[in-house]
């Protein structure tokens, strides 16, 4: 399985870089008025707002082909958690746009949002 590439320094993100978790509730409600609440997952998926700046033309190009070789979203690769290094081996692009570009000479940006999958 792929892993997410990391930048020269060694790091997976630059900061400000976001995590967020995402919790299912399912609900049922009954004739009554009263409900029923239970678990959809038994943890909560994470999600990463990955944003790099002050990336070298090395680093941009070797994002873009990790992106085009998991074909955006489709994909499914292994990610270090930038905040207590754990790995997630079941994760996967938000989005099937890469959005990045040039800032200066030699100086890349791109942003891109990756999510725990189950």
């Amino acid at each position: 399985m792929a892993s997410f590439p990391t930048l020269s320094t060694g790091a997976v993100a630059q900061y400000p870089a976001d995590r967020t978790r995402q919790f299912s509730t399912q609900v049922c409600r009954f004739l009554d008025g009263s409900d029923q609440r239970f678990r959809g997952y038994g943890a909560p998926l994470l999600r990463w707002a990955i944003r790099l700046d002050l990336l070298t033309e090395a680093e941009l190009v070797n994002l873009e082909a990790f992106f085009l070789s998991e074909e955006g979203r489709s994909g499914s690769f292994a990610f270090t958690d930038p905040w207590d290094g754990t790995v997630y081996s079941n994760c996967s692009f938000d989005g099937d746009t890469f959005a990045a570009g040039f800032q200066d000479v030699s100086r890349g940006a791109a942003q891109m949002v990756v999510k725990e999958n189950r």
